[in-house]
């Protein structure tokens, strides 16, 4: 018999709310028949939306948490913690705590969903900060890259400690039993870079992780490395960047494409090359950023996800529950140490 696994969504949030978030968890459901989902949210709203032949599998496949607090996505993030008790994130993350559930995913603001997930989850005993970490195409596969945003400033240990976060993922997710680390930084020579940069590179060759040095940002799509390491500062304008040159490509293309019959002719002939492109690059099916360092599963969504982005962001909660994530975690975290 297969073993069930629970993931609390958070609902209400997001830009698109719950006309993003009721398709997707209605296809995870379709996905993984040992997918059991606690949707938190208000149940008035949400009762309408689901599919008729779904309706009643509630309490069977499904179950609804009714509140209709939520955080927006302008809320400070003291307001989100003191003034709201019962917004649909706090309980999504409750439910982890309780045990009632073993991950939470949510599309809403991303500096309450760290502070809540830390304040109520505890960090696992050796990791300093809860880490941000997503995936990226590459030419044979995708990479992880961690922080994307959540630790601005970070000395060497930290981004250490985010060495074994991203290892522990790949690890879990069978990618690979020794996941390639690369450092980001500003040449791949040994003496470039700041103090910090340098002495992380210097704690990493100590270790006994499979660290490859430095790398710069022109080598992150090259497929070389699993895990690529970064303060938040760096690794959310590099993610944000990416982002951006993938909107002006895809501008260009269509401008181009637009110019002439003969232009228009070509892109008609060029069609099933340019629509299997879009599939490998689409920012959709990379969606899900895991906050990790946690005593408990949080995948953050992104804000403006489509109900496939959202699914996307539960299939990353699905697969590192199932992989027992936490368990890699907490392994190599002993095994390496947190250099204190």
């Amino acid at each position: 018999m297969q073993q069930k696994i629970t993931i609390a969504l958070d609902m209400m949030s997001g830009d698109h709310g719950l006309s993003a978030s009721v398709p997707a968890a209605i296809e995870s459901l379709k996905n993984h028949n040992d997918l059991f989902l606690i949707l938190v949210g208000d149940a008035q709203l949400i009762q309408p939306l689901i599919p008729k032949d779904f309706k009643d599998l509630q309490n069977q496949r499904y179950s609804i948490i009714h509140t209709d607090q939520f955080i927006a996505m302008d809320d400070e993030v003291i307001t989100a913690i003191r003034s709201k008790k019962k917004s649909s994130m706090r309980l999504g993350i409750n439910a982890v705590k309780n045990k009632e559930a073993e991950a939470c995913v949510s599309a809403g603001n991303t500096g309450a969903l760290m502070a809540l997930s830390k304040i109520i989850l505890k960090m696992i005993p050796g990791i300093d900060r809860p880490a941000i970490c997503g995936s990226l195409p590459t030419k044979n596969g995708q990479c992880y890259i961690l922080d994307l945003g959540a630790n601005i400033e970070c000395d060497a240990k930290h981004l250490y400690q985010f060495s074994i976060l991203g290892s522990a993922l790949v690890q879990s997710l069978e990618i690979s039993e020794k996941p390639i680390i690369g450092l980001l930084n500003v040449g791949s020579e040994e003496f470039k870079g700041n103090n910090t940069i340098k002495e992380a590179g210097q704690i990493l060759q100590e270790s006994n992780l499979n660290y490859a040095g430095f790398i710069e940002g022109d080598e992150m799509f090259n497929g070389n490395h699993d895990v690529i390491v970064s303060d938040g500062f760096a690794g959310n304008i590099a993610l944000k960047s990416i982002e951006g040159v993938a909107q002006l490509i895809s501008h260009f293309i269509r401008t181009e494409f637009n110019k002439s019959l003969l232009t228009k002719i070509s892109a008609i002939l060029s069609y099933p090359v340019m629509k299997a492109v879009k599939k490998k690059v689409d920012p959709r099916k990379y969606n899900g950023a895991s906050l990790l360092g946690l005593q408990g599963v949080v995948v953050k969504s992104h804000g403006g996800a489509d109900a496939y982005a959202f699914s996307q962001a539960i299939d990353t909660a699905y697969f590192e529950v199932k992989n027992q994530i936490l368990d890699k975690i907490e392994s190599l975290v002993q095994s390496e140490g947190s250099y204190e």
